[in-house]
């Protein structure tokens, strides 16, 4: 490439007025480009703050319906379920995923019941279920199985479709499991559900948090590195793409966010599809610390954060500053 040199080119013309500014921005955003993940608890009028995610909290079910409606009112287009399953309700097996009245699907129905433009996203993977905390089955050597992993998780799919979520989000890194979902989907006429792969998610140090906000982190034996990606990885990503596309995935997730905005643009540039990323929850927690102790202003660095989502090649952010971002946004 090359430009007219200076002074016939000066790059602050279009920078010295608002205007200006506005009409040359390369990116914008709006609520569309929202997910706002939600955690879901048992009872009735119950809102629990998680001390690890200031200004996140656990709701019953009818306090979900409740941020439905507000989501409805800021224009975010879909929510993120995540539940927080009671310790009595968990097993080795996890099979309380199976339940057709566990919390996800009540609470997926009472979303869709009262307010069904939103859209639901729906986790599947089985450590909101199990008693050890890991995604999946276990051998006898702690080892997470595949195929039997897999197995479950297309009665999970199944189970949320039915109470009728939007999107399926598997998020356990299992092999083969999005073209078996899929099929299973489509076999049980269920031909407009989306398929939102977790494709290249990351053994990140981020999820901290959200383990608290689910109740895993006290029960996860080990550590999740034999099916989560290594963060040394990039073409490995690809490759985690271009096989979850190839199985029938409608839109594919980079998760953790900002580390990985690399892998995002990749992502972007290989394969020209919808591309999510998630703005975990230690990324969310950074933010709200940087905030507290005055080295950085909340709202400009929401929007500037989300920004660079969308520089990267987003399609649409998962963040728990959706609420805050959309009035931000639209005010």
């Amino acid at each position: 490439m090359s430009y007219a040199p200076y002074p016939a080119l000066r790059m602050r013309r279009t920078r010295a007025a608002a205007w200006s500014r506005a009409m040359h921005a390369e990116h914008r955003l709006s609520p569309a480009d929202l997910i706002w993940p939600l955690f879901v608890t048992e009872g009735s009028g119950v809102e629990e703050p998680i001390g690890s995610l200031p200004g996140v909290s656990r709701w019953s079910v009818d306090g979900i319906v409740t941020q439905a409606k507000l989501a409805r009112d800021l224009g975010i287009p879909c929510l993120a379920l995540f539940p927080n399953t009671q310790p009595d309700r968990r097993s080795d097996d996890g099979t309380e995923a199976l339940n057709p009245d566990n919390l996800m699907c009540r609470a997926i129905r009472a979303i869709k019941n009262a307010v069904p433009e939103v859209g639901v996203l729906t986790d599947v993977a089985l450590d909101p279920y199990t008693a050890h905390g890991q995604d999946g089955l276990l051998d006898d050597s702690g080892y997470v199985l595949n195929d039997a992993t897999v197995d479950v998780l297309i009665g999970q799919s199944l189970n949320q479709a039915e109470a009728g979520a939007d999107i399926i989000a598997p998020s356990d890194m299992m092999d083969g499991r999005v073209g078996a979902i899929r099929d299973a989907l489509e076999s049980a006429g269920h031909a407009n559900v989306q398929i939102m792969a977790y494709a290249a998610k990351y053994a990140s140090a981020f999820y901290g948090p959200f383990r608290d906000a689910v109740g895993s982190s006290g029960l996860l034996k080990g550590n999740k590195k034999s099916y989560q990606m290594d963060p040394a990885n990039g073409e490995e990503a690809l490759r985690e793409v271009g096989m979850d596309l190839a199985e029938g995935a409608d839109s594919v997730m980079v998760k953790p966010g900002l580390p990985y905005l690399d892998i995002v643009a990749r992502v972007k540039d290989a394969f020209g599809v919808p591309v999510f990323a998630y703005q975990v929850s230690g990324e969310y927690a950074m933010i709200e610390a940087a905030a507290a102790a005055g080295a950085g202003d909340r709202n400009a660095l929401v929007l500037e954060t989300l920004m660079s989502f969308k520089r990267a090649g987003c399609t649409g952010v998962l963040t728990y500053h959706a609420p805050l971002a959309a009035k931000l946004m639209t005010a």
